[in-house]
């Protein structure tokens, strides 16, 4: 067992409060207001370039660094099919919804369906969207959770509270304003601390060479199981169509051009931020596991990123990585906080039990549903670890 890394959690404090500084600050934009579109959409004034980052940044979560890692370990390159897939998803959504759906000025992406066919039928397709957000999250907690494992050598239970609260705290005063100034902030966390990270890996006596373990990393192709793989890319492609966290980027751009522009941009950096876990994952499927400090082979491949980070690389740059994987995870968790809310808050609360519910109720509604996906996920990962915090029917 080894000790608390203090200098790495005192580090990830100082990025936690970095982080809380600026979305505090990005929430003056909506002080005073109660207008739905300035906290949802930011009043629809999201420029291209901070819209790009945002953008970019909610799709790059902890969950899809470390589950890219851990496929291209596991099953190999080949068969790590969700970046390529959600990078052509927004691609899709870029050239057929982006526009249509600023031009319409929706706030959520259930709008269409609550005009079309009513807010029961809404309200209906509701539980599916709000339950994808629901183990989203938990996804990408629970990426945080297994790196603050590995690398500080701290409980998860709090370590995943502690960041959840905080993505919390800004989302609610701030809404989407602070949540895409903050992107900005992780997303530039995230290209140093992994691209930090590569060479240091590569360079680490115990990997070898990667030509020579190809055949490890590539993984292997049997026509048997084409349909399988034809399957999984079109349920992870088409899947990554409907997000609302896709959608609030969109809606809330300056017109319906730079909407599409957002999404084709946002597919180009998917794929680029793509590339560290990949080599990383590439680099972990050439070690020697039994040689390096770790002393055995990997049992768990959900870990292989932060084992990889841990001791291939030298501490202070498996620290730049967590930070890394830290803002990918916050960067994620506010979205997907913030994205819920508003489709309960409109389409659910709104449009299904209270018609004429004000917006200062409405704006509520956010710290109620951040309330429920934290119960759910300790719930889950702890039975020595309760919260006492308020039930999701109380607003009723």
């Amino acid at each position: 067992m080894m000790a608390v890394n203090w200098g790495g959690l005192i580090c990830v404090v100082f990025f936690y409060i970095i982080i809380l500084a600026i979305g505090l600050y990005a929430s003056k934009k909506t002080k005073g207001t109660s207008s739905t579109d300035e906290v949802m959409l930011a009043g629809r004034n999201i420029g291209l370039l901070l819209g790009v980052f945002t953008m970019t940044a909610t799709w790059i979560g902890g969950g899809f660094i470390n589950g890219t890692g851990q496929s291209v370990y596991e099953s190999g390159l080949l068969w790590t099919q969700a970046p390529f897939a959600y990078a052509c998803s927004l691609f899709i959504n870029g050239l057929f919804f982006a526009k249509k759906m600023r031009e319409q000025d929706y706030v959520t992406m259930l709008d269409p369906f609550q005009l079309k066919f009513g807010p029961m039928m809404c309200g209906l397709l509701s539980i599916q969207a709000l339950s994808g957000e629901l183990f989203y999250c938990s996804a990408i907690l629970s990426a945080l959770g297994s790196t603050f494992s590995v690398i500080l050598d701290i409980d998860t239970t709090p370590a995943i509270i502690v960041s959840a609260c905080i993505a919390m705290s800004y989302t609610l005063f701030g809404g989407l304003y602070s949540v895409a100034y903050t992107d900005v902030v992780q997303m530039i966390c995230i290209f140093f601390g992994l691209w930090l990270s590569v060479p240091f890996t590569f360079t680490n006596e115990h990997v070898s060479s990667i030509v020579e373990t190809s055949s490890t990393w590539l993984g292997t192709w049997d026509n048997r199981y084409a349909g399988i793989w034809c399957d999984y890319t079109l349920l992870l492609l088409l899947g990554g169509l409907p997000w609302q966290e896709y959608f609030q980027r969109v809606l809330s751009a300056k017109s319906a051009r730079n909407a599409q522009i957002l999404s084709f941009a946002g597919s180009m950096g998917c794929l680029f931020m793509t590339i560290p876990p990949c080599l990383i994952g590439i680099v972990a499927a050439s070690t020697n596991w039994t040689a390096t400090d770790y002393r055995q082979e990997i049992k768990d491949s959900n870990i292989v990123l932060p084992l990889a980070l841990q001791y291939l690389t030298p501490q202070v740059v498996s620290i730049i990585g967590l930070g890394a994987i830290c803002a990918a995870v916050m960067s994620s968790a506010d979205s997907t906080i913030l994205s819920a809310s508003c489709m309960f808050a409109r389409n659910i609360y709104k449009g299904l039990i209270r018609h004429n519910v004000g917006n200062r109720e409405r704006d509520r509604m956010d710290d109620e549903i951040f309330n429920y996906h934290l119960w759910i996920h300790c719930h889950h990962t702890s039975n020595y670890h309760k919260l006492n915090i308020r039930s999701l029917l109380s607003m009723f």
